[in-house]
């Protein structure tokens, strides 16, 4: 199937925008690379590749609007590859519809291979939405990954609050039918626990893990005062009802995962700006 590149802009020495068709996905997506520096279209060299995703009703550019990601990334010699997520897209290949991991794991991964020298090194992460897609990620796919980190992502997807929650966001976000993606909860729920990280773990093995979530979705630190209250904070508690069950049964089965859990703080970047620079030293120990 494969991903046609149908434009690339140079946005500045080392961020490139790709616009991409694939037919696992349909329509037009966009891709932003950020290139380690010495990195030459024909270099020969093969650079450790780490993706990030973004969270739901956002797009690929989020990570260089919202954080200082080029500061950040700036001597590590790591391709960072940020591609669309679709509004609602789920990070997940799905039942009746888009196969988005399939494009994110696979095609994009070829895609930066055969055009940017990525090696078969790899790191994801990922905010709300986009961090459980980087747990599923993983998961799904044992051994692609050497580091997962999900800053406020869903760490289970089957419990009665995750499971209502993201079926009315992938419908309003989306404006699709979401029992495409995963079918109808219980009735249909081999499709659900092929899509839940909890139920996965066993294949986490082996991967290193981040996870970061506020309890209370409340104002923090990092909030400027005055700043207007957002529903998405209220998603903040029920990923972190999610983390709790997904830690136990990872250190039942001997995996121990780096984790921040902390008490206030809304279901947005400044909070995934900083956890981002915490799991920032573990992602990259991993790619060398």
């Amino acid at each position: 199937m494969g991903v046609e590149i149908l434009d690339m802009e140079r946005l500045d020495d080392r961020l490139h925008e790709l616009t991409v068709r694939t037919g696992s996905v349909g329509g037009e997506l966009r891709i932003r690379v950020l290139v380690p520096r010495g990195w030459t279209p024909r270099g020969g060299r093969a650079w450790p590749m780490l993706t990030l995703h973004h969270g739901g009703l956002d797009d690929c550019r989020s990570w260089t609007r919202e954080t200082d990601l080029l500061e950040l990334a700036r001597d590590d010699g790591v391709l960072i590859v940020m591609p669309d997520g679709g509004h609602a897209g789920g990070y997940a290949d799905w039942r009746r519809g888009p196969q988005w991991m399939t494009f994110h794991v696979r095609e994009l991964f070829d895609l930066m291979r055969d055009r940017y020298g990525a090696a078969p090194v790899r790191a994801v992460a990922g905010v709300s939405g986009g961090g459980y897609g980087a747990l599923l990620s993983a998961a799904r796919n044992p051994g692609t990954f050497r580091y997962a980190a999900a800053l406020s992502g869903p760490c289970t997807i089957r419990t009665p609050l995750t499971a209502v929650g993201l079926l009315a966001a992938t419908a309003v976000a989306g404006r699709v039918n979401p029992l495409r993606m995963w079918g109808v909860p219980v009735v249909q729920d081999r499709y659900w626990r092929a899509g839940d990280p909890l139920h996965l773990a066993p294949a986490l093995r082996g991967t290193g893990l981040y996870l970061s979530a506020g309890l209370t979705g409340r104002p923090g630190p990092l909030d400027p005062p005055g700043r207007p209250w957002s529903p998405a904070n209220l998603a903040e508690p029920i990923v972190r009802s999610t983390v709790r069950p997904f830690l136990r049964r990872l250190r039942a089965l001997g995996i121990q995962p780096t984790t921040h859990l902390y008490r206030d703080g809304t279901h947005s970047w400044p909070y995934w700006e900083r956890e981002l620079h915490r799991a920032w030293p573990l992602l990259m120990r991993s790619l060398t």
